[in-house]
């Protein structure tokens, strides 16, 4: 059940850990494996989603192809340096970031106003390094990885939400796939968990994009925003959950 949650609310624009990996450390797991078994599981949102998006992702086929790329590369950093580096390393940094893209996401129409009046060939350098940096930190830990590149991608992107929403939901399941591999192999993946939660969130991410269609996408900016606000406070309090 928590599965299905957390793929509507994270492919509808919110924040799919706020969900899944609480639920992990409320059934007993520790937070590494905690995080390491909703890694894994939320490869299911990956398919779930592409089947809810289709009208969204049609004629995107060309850019998915090139940036997936960048995504996948990040991922596969973010999953090396989870296996190899202290738990601890973006405990301090993750709140802050999410408080930013918050923001980004309140302040969205604004930006977006002002950088149409601005040169728009600059804007790939931005992307490349804002999607690389998020897929990295998508593969270590995660939480609130939606929520950033959905800022990121309205702002250099697309500025129609549900296919901002539908673009991140497949960039970040790129990274996330990268990432569950090479956990599966050297990760403490609770594989019953992992299933579990993976089924839910497959079925749930099928839903989650005709949410998007029908709420208006301020509702959603500012819901992903709040989300954000709070996943990062909670953060801040608890930085080793």
């Amino acid at each position: 059940m928590a599965g299905v949650l957390a793929g509507v609310m994270g492919t509808a624009g919110g924040i799919t850990s706020l969900i899944s990996y609480p639920a992990l450390l409320a059934v007993g797991l520790a937070p590494f494996a905690a995080n390491v078994t909703n890694v894994v599981a939320l490869v299911g949102s990956f398919p779930g989603a592409a089947l809810g998006s289709r009208p969204e992702l049609r004629g995107q086929t060309s850019w998915l192809k090139r940036w997936s790329l960048v995504a996948a590369s990040g991922g596969a950093l973010g999953v090396a340096l989870l296996l190899l580096t202290p738990s601890s390393l973006f405990n301090r940094i993750v709140p802050f970031l999410l408080i930013v893209a918050a923001l980004t996401l309140l302040a969205q129409p604004r930006i977006s106003r002002w950088h149409h009046t601005r040169d728009h060939h600059d804007s790939e350098m931005p992307l490349a390094i804002g999607l690389f940096s998020v897929s990295l930190y998508c593969g270590y830990f995660g939480a609130g990885s939606g929520v950033m590149v959905l800022a990121l991608l309205l702002l250099t992107v697309d500025e129609d939400f549900p296919r901002a929403n539908a673009l991140k939901n497949m960039i970040l399941g790129v990274a996330t796939a990268v990432a569950a591999v090479a956990l599966l192999i050297f990760g403490p993946v609770h594989l019953a968990a992992a299933v579990a939660l993976g089924v839910g969130v497959l079925m749930g991410s099928a839903i989650g994009p005709s949410v998007t269609r029908r709420l208006p996408s301020n509702v959603l900016r500012f819901t992903a925003a709040l989300l954000g606000i709070g996943l990062a406070a909670w953060l801040f309090v608890t930085p080793n959950a």
